[in-house]
């Protein structure tokens, strides 16, 4: 007897969906819950400081997110 075990699947309860094959989201579909990020305007800066607190604005909203992992104390 040969046994499957499905690489996509809902637990139990229906609380937790585990992808383990491939997502595939076609064109026109939806997706909703996702973590929202603020604007972080185009950089204007015209020295190299300024574009370092620029990017490093855009790395706090990234971790902020959870988009990226933070910094470890």
């Amino acid at each position: 007897m040969m046994s499957y075990n499905a690489k996509n699947y809902t637990e139990q309860g229906g609380e937790k969906t585990v992808i383990g094959g491939e997502l595939v989201i076609e064109e026109g579909a939806k997706v909703t819950g996702l973590p929202v990020l603020d604007n972080q305007p185009a950089s204007t800066a015209e020295t190299v400081e300024a574009l370092v607190t620029d990017f490093n604005a855009l790395l706090s909203k990234l971790k902020a997110a959870g988009i990226m992992t933070a910094d470890t104390p």
